[in-house]
């Protein structure tokens, strides 16, 4: 009787290690899975802008009408 009570406490003290690991690297883990998922994922292609790179690349005043630009200067 005596193993299987430290079998269980042993059990429980992994599952419980194994969350606080979780909950106190959160933001890495989710970064690091996110990467993993992309990197897995058959669709995503390296080369393909995203629409992130897409709105970097534009002029900031690109939406400005000539006259609202002008009122700007």
């Amino acid at each position: 009787m005596g193993a299987v009570v430290t079998a269980v406490i042993a059990i429980a003290a992994v599952v419980l290690g194994w969350i606080t690991i979780e909950m106190a690297c959160k933001p890495c883990l989710d970064s690091g899975r996110r990467a993993m998922d992309r990197a897995l994922d058959p669709n995503y292609d390296p080369d393909e802008p995203t629409a992130a790179a897409a709105a970097a690349n534009e002029p900031l005043l690109a939406n400005l009408s000539a006259a609202a630009l002008a009122k700007a200067i």
